[in-house]
């Protein structure tokens, strides 16, 4: 089992920025991957960011050049630094990781889930 608890979310305005946290706990692989999705009112989930054991990432084109995903090995925590954020990246914005043999792609929806942080962007 692994918990994963993200935080903050917030309210702010267009142009603004936020950074996300997502700590995690419990049994894990070595090798995984851990990515950043979101939701919001009304519309199907999307993925933002994935980024694997390796440091290697991958992010939506929607916010490529805006948005980065990092982590950190010795906190097990992961993060989202959101820049120039828009009325459109308003969500509940989720973590989730999967542990990977390390062949094919690895795909963190299909792990564990985080409950969730809120992001809110006024124009």
């Amino acid at each position: 089992q692994v918990q994963l608890v993200e935080s903050g979310g917030g309210s702010v305005q267009a142009g603004g920025s936020l950074r996300l946290s997502c700590a995690a706990s419990g049994y894990m692989y070595t090798t995984y991957c851990m990515g950043w999705f979101r939701q919001a009112p009304g519309k199907e989930r999307e993925g933002v960011a994935t980024i694997d054991n390796n440091g290697n990432t991958t992010y939506a084109e929607f916010v490529k050049g805006r948005f980065t995903i990092a982590q950190d090995n010795a906190k097990n925590t992961l993060y989202l630094q959101m820049n120039r954020l828009k009325p459109e990246d308003t969500a509940m914005y989720r973590c989730a990781w999967a542990g990977w043999s390390g062949v094919g792609v690895c795909r963190p929806d299909f792990g564990f889930w985080g409950h969730g942080t809120q992001v809110t962007v006024s124009s």
